[in-house]
């Protein structure tokens, strides 16, 4: 099947989800309704519950859940074959990341914005939610230690980066100011912002900055303690001054580039002879797990992610200004990754094919396509992966008539700016909870947004430096964060599930099947892990992955006990 067909095939796949599948859940199964008040609208206060335009939570939410797990997912999935990790992305994003992501939105919505894990104690009981809290701050801690050194790391590798991604943060000040302090039109503003945006990727193709050793810091070191000072600052400002314009204009970014992408797709289908090069189905590749059932915890964003859910349970619901909205937000934010993770599959499948450069020598077709993926351990690596994409990509985007070496900087400020807008959203997200964990426990210094920032960030400084100076710390849990992501999704599903089942019928099997299947999936994938960390002797990753596992098992029968032992019984809507 020929990269056009594949991505004409699939988009249209997921237009007919929108309009179907979306359409179905928002009616029938959520039964939303605009006479529903939001908590935006009911608890407005400038701060972090503001009624917001459905086109501009729309950017925030995507480019929130997207980050850089779309990209690096697929483009490591890939090695057991194009066509596993194609039919994953599209089904696992149609029938359970959409449902996902828009069953967190509504449940949160319905209960004054609560995050997912709070909604647990409703929906099952108060000892769930305690476990579900470790889960999510675990994830979070890693997440948030972790962005730092990913950010880092881009800028090392596409130092050309490193100016556009920082102009973007005064550029959204001022989008921001404009529409909400002088009433200016979104429109004119947006694209002034979006042209100003890309003079700054033209500008950093002749002004790439490296950063240099402070004081014994390695530069990735430097970049971690920058980049988690400036969460903390980005994070406890109001969400209209900074982290709504940003991903609102990044939103716009991510459309473009993505445009570029679709266009050197037929370009260079057509008129560059861009093949498939990658093999249809590698089921042993060398040194990699087995496709069962690690592909689905390799491949997280672009199909589901337990991330998503605390980022609809977190930021969104606090901004969604009419209840109906959240179909967009929620279902088709979703399809919107997956049209992306969908695109990063042609890149490195297909682009990488048109030239691949390996000590010197440039390289043409499978012979590009092995040479990277000539075993697990070589295209594992953060860069590996963040390459295969940029490369293939600006190959395609090459042949519409973009320089190669323009289109790479677009490549790489557009995964930059993504993973920034993790590092944002994440660390607010912490915030939330622990401010959250604080009521529960009536500890009330923790409900306050700076004490409880300051805990999310110096958290994940210990962690981020907890092995050198080179803020590399958190590499020791990554290991763990695939499969406590997709429990975390799994066990958000439970949830959503409990929820339906309290308003009778069945319902709530429509996010309940997606719920059984990632449970066995992620419980399977962790014990298969727990079984490698001990033979590795690796003492921290067995001790903690064991916890994992107990917290998993636990919540996912406490969670089904609910639901099937719950008398059906009609209740509100909004209950």
């Amino acid at each position: 099947m020929g990269a056009v067909l594949i991505m004409v095939v699939t988009f249209v796949g997921y237009l007919l989800a929108y309009r179907l599948y979306g359409k179905f859940l928002g009616q029938k199964i959520f039964n939303l309704s605009n006479d529903n008040k939001t908590p935006a609208v009911e608890m407005t206060d400038g701060q972090d519950f503001v009624p917001t335009k459905k086109g501009i939570i729309f950017g925030h939410h995507f480019t929130s859940i997207a980050g850089t797990g779309p990209i690096v997912g697929p483009a490591i999935g890939i090695i057991w074959g194009w066509v596993p990790a194609l039919i994953w992305v599209v089904v696992g994003t149609i029938v359970m990341g959409a449902v996902h992501d828009f069953g967190s939105l509504v449940v949160s919505m319905r209960n004054q914005g609560k995050s997912i894990s709070e909604a647990t104690a409703k929906y099952i009981n108060p000892r769930t939610r305690t476990l579900f809290f470790v889960v999510v701050l675990l994830e979070l801690w890693i997440v948030i230690a972790i962005f730092g050194l990913v950010i880092a790391i881009i800028f090392s590798i596409y130092p050309q980066s490193v100016f556009p991604v920082w102009c973007e943060i005064p550029i959204a000040v001022i989008l921001g100011w404009a529409i909400y302090k002088k009433g200016a039109k979104v429109n004119l503003t947006t694209i002034i912002a979006v042209v100003l945006m890309y003079v700054t990727v033209i500008l950093g193709h002749f002004l790439p900055l490296s950063m240099p050793s402070i004081a014994g810091i390695p530069p990735t070191g430097v970049w971690t303690i920058i980049l988690l000072i400036y969460a903390f600052i980005a994070s406890t400002l109001p969400v209209t001054t900074l982290l709504q314009p940003r991903d609102y204009i990044n939103a716009w970014q991510l459309m473009i580039a993505m445009a570029l992408l679709v266009l050197g797709v037929f370009a260079a289908a057509f008129f560059g002879g861009m093949k498939i090069v990658a093999p249809a189905v590698q089921a042993h590749p060398e040194g990699a797990p087995s496709m069962w059932p690690f592909l689905f915890i390799t491949i997280a964003c672009g199909a589901i992610s337990g991330f998503h859910s605390l980022v609809s349970s977190g930021t969104s619901a606090k901004q969604l200004a009419h209840e109906e909205d959240s179909m967009m937000v929620g279902y088709g934010s979703m399809l919107m990754e997956g049209m992306l993770a969908a695109l990063v599959i042609i890149a490195v499948s297909a682009g990488i094919g048109m030239g691949y450069e390996k000590e010197g020598a440039m390289l043409t077709g499978a012979a590009a396509w092995t040479t990277h993926y000539t075993s697990w351990s070589g295209a594992a690596g953060l860069g590996a992966k963040i390459s295969a994409f940029v490369v293939g990509a600006a190959n395609m985007i090459a042949t519409v008539g973009v320089p190669r070496n323009i289109a790479i900087v677009i490549m790489g400020v557009f995964v930059a700016s993504f993973a920034g807008t993790t590092l944002d959203t994440a660390t607010r997200l912490q915030r939330y909870v622990i401010q959250e964990l604080g009521s529960d426990l009536k500890a009330n210094f923790l409900q306050n947004k700076w004490v409880a920032t300051a805990v999310a960030v110096i958290s994940a400084l210990i962690l981020a430096f907890a092995t050198g100076p080179d803020g590399k710390g958190a590499l020791k849990l990554w290991p763990l964060f695939g499969a406590v992501n997709q429990t975390l999704a799994a066990l958000a599903l439970i949830t959503i599930s409990a929820y339906l089942k309290k308003q009778g019928g069945l319902k709530w099997l429509f996010p309940g099947i997606p719920a059984m299947f990632m449970s066995v999936m992620t419980i399977w994938a962790l014990i298969i892990n727990e079984r490698n960390f001990i033979m590795a002797s690796n003492g921290l990753l067995y001790v903690v992955n064991a916890i994992v596992v107990v917290l998993a098992i636990w919540i996912v029968i406490e969670g089904f006990f609910n639901i099937f032992t719950t008398k059906i019984e009609k209740v509100e809507a909004i209950a």
